[in-house]
């Protein structure tokens, strides 16, 4: 059974600068960080003027989310300038805080897109339709993800939402946030780890793509100190153009013998 994104990151709204989500099911896992990821940034974005898009965020996985409870979202207005907006955003379970972000909104100006990098040539990897469903079963009701069959755990591979979503940027802005965190599944560097929790995680968003067309994540892993990796990554559209940077650092564990 499949669920729409959209359904997954509807808010309700309480008060003000107070939201709840309330889609809930009941996982094995803990909440999927991308999840909470995503709805924060959808509520931050529910207190900016319109003519306002999300261009980064950073956020702290504080404590595991329960999949099967509601998440309230509270939201603070640090700021709204002529051009930018400020926010910052908590998401609580239980009466506890389980994750924090800062996110800046920028005000769309027509005409004023000067882009560096042009469509072009993509990362070494098959088009979507000639590759196969990915191992990442996880997030199969949400999310369509192809791979090549070798990659067990992929750090290349196509993503999309499999319903469509919402015309506006900030569903689809929210979208990409969500599909962000699949950088958790990166394959470690060393075979005798596995990621075992996101802890921190920063997405710039260069400009805001269709999330429910296909789009490409390239992931790079950059250090494996300790407990501690550190990951970075770059979203293409499928014509080859850069919409999105992401970098993440996650908590590894001992892989099970």
């Amino acid at each position: 059974m499949t669920t729409p994104l959209a359904d997954v990151l509807a808010l309700e709204q309480i008060d003000t600068l107070l939201f709840r989500a309330n889609f809930t099911q009941v996982e094995k896992h803990a909440l999927y960080g991308g999840q909470v990821a995503a709805q924060a940034l959808a509520a931050a974005g529910a207190t900016v003027p319109a003519d306002r898009s999300p261009h980064s965020l950073h956020g702290y996985f504080l404590r595991p989310g329960a999949s099967e409870r509601p998440t309230v979202l509270h939201v603070e207005q640090d700021r709204d300038g002529r051009r930018y907006s400020a926010r910052r955003v908590i998401a609580v379970q239980g009466g506890k805080v389980i994750f924090s972000m800062a996110v800046s909104f920028q005000t769309r100006l027509a005409g004023a897109e000067t882009p560096i990098e042009e469509p072009g040539r993509l990362p070494d990897i098959r088009p979507p339709d000639a590759l196969p469903d990915s191992p990442l079963r996880r997030y199969e009701s949400t999310l369509e993800i192809r791979c090549e069959p070798i990659e067990a755990l992929p750090s290349r591979f196509w993503v999309r939402a499999r319903h469509p979503l919402p015309d506006d940027e900030l569903s689809h802005a929210s979208a990409l946030a969500y599909l962000s965190d699949l950088s958790a599944g990166v394959r470690p560097a060393s075979p005798d780890t596995i990621v075992a929790a996101s802890l921190d995680h920063a997405l710039w968003i260069h400009r805001v793509p269709r999330v429910d067309e296909w789009l490409l994540v390239d992931l790079t892993a950059m250090s494996q100190d300790g407990t501690r990796g550190l990951y970075t990554g770059s979203i293409y559209t499928a014509d080859g153009r850069l919409c999105a940077t992401l970098a993440q650092e996650v908590l590894l564990g001992a892989a099970e013998a």
